[in-house]
């Protein structure tokens, strides 16, 4: 038989909602239309795609129907740029936002030239994993580690910037005058985490291994709420990337960590089973990028990286691969 990705599209949108008013919205179509798309597609595979009752979820087949109809539509959507010029879209999925993981796929964006992007936000890293598995997503971009049971199994990676973080304290913190402060001398302070330290890989990580003790997290509300709460504790701290000063009107002390220098790095992620088309072309554009930048400058006698991050430094080598 022949699938009509029309009637695809009507159930991946379906599946992704799970409800048929929000899905029809989506795409510009009545409900009444739209479940004749899912009933028609049905009724081809023989199958009911989804159960309804008590509102809908997808039924084991739909279940097993789903990522090959992802990768339906999205072969579809090349396959049209193919003929018409327009080329692929890449969509990527950035997480860790007040660090502005944007500012680094931005360079390399304005390198490659006519590249047609789709960024979106991620949650989290183990969010993002899941949209790549789905097909939800084509690239994520944000700091990888690894995730419990085998989440993240049928990914790859790829290491492309380690980026020095300093410490960022009020005008009224013991330390706020010195030029620049060991991670070790940070052992007395108040770690303030931007979110639930149980989701921050590197800064549990970072609090581990230098025995800062004392540690202070909630939700993440933006920028401006973990910099009231710095700015009102005189012995709190957090981190933040070096080459993203932190806005003015804050009034926070910056100061570079050194003896070690804590580095974060900043990785890309795609499921290695569904490689966008584009992807070594991506890859050699951060490489390039990299080089030019000097991204991925580390000494083992200067920098401090979590374990987790010392295996993709080893295992970081031709970005085309």
């Amino acid at each position: 038989m022949d699938l009509d990705l029309a009637l695809v599209r009507a159930f991946v949108t379906t599946a992704r909602t799970l409800h048929f008013g929000r899905a029809a919205e989506e795409l510009s179509t009545s409900q009444q239309a739209l479940s004749k798309r899912i009933a028609r597609l049905e009724e081809l595979l023989a199958v009911r795609l989804f159960e309804r009752q008590g509102g809908i979820r997808l039924s084991g087949a739909g279940e097993r129907f789903l990522p090959a109809a992802r990768e339906a539509l999205v072969a579809g959507e090349r396959a049209v740029a193919a003929v018409t010029g327009a080329g692929p879209v890449v969509r990527i999925d950035t997480w860790g936002h007040l660090y502005a993981p944007m500012r680094t796929v931005a360079d390399v964006v304005e390198a490659l030239g006519p590249v047609r992007w789709e960024p979106g936000p991620g949650r989290d890293w183990p969010s993002v994993a899941q949209a790549l598995l789905r097909g939800d997503t084509d690239l994520g971009f944000g700091r990888v580690h690894p995730l419990p049971d085998g989440r993240d199994a049928g990914l790859t990676q790829r290491l492309v910037r380690l980026e020095p973080v300093d410490a960022v304290v009020s005008p009224s913190h013991p330390l706020a005058g010195a030029p620049a402060l060991s991670p070790a001398d940070l052992r007395d302070s108040v770690l303030w985490s931007p979110g639930e330290l149980s989701r921050l890989d590197f800064l549990r990580r970072f609090a581990d291994e230098f025995r800062i003790t004392r540690r202070h997290d909630g939700p993440n509300l933006g920028l401006d709420h973990l910099a009231q709460h710095i700015r009102t504790e005189p012995e709190g701290f957090t981190l933040f990337p070096a080459d993203a000063p932190l806005p003015d009107h804050m009034g926070l002390r910056c100061i570079p960590l050194v003896e070690p220098t804590p580095l974060y790095a900043w990785s890309l992620a795609w499921r290695e089973s569904s490689r966008h088309p584009l992807l070594d072309t991506l890859l050699r554009g951060f490489t390039e990028a990299g080089r030019a930048r000097r991204w991925l400058e580390y000494s083992p006698r200067r920098d401090w990286l979590p374990d987790t991050d010392h295996r993709k430094l080893a295992g970081h080598g031709d970005p085309a691969g």
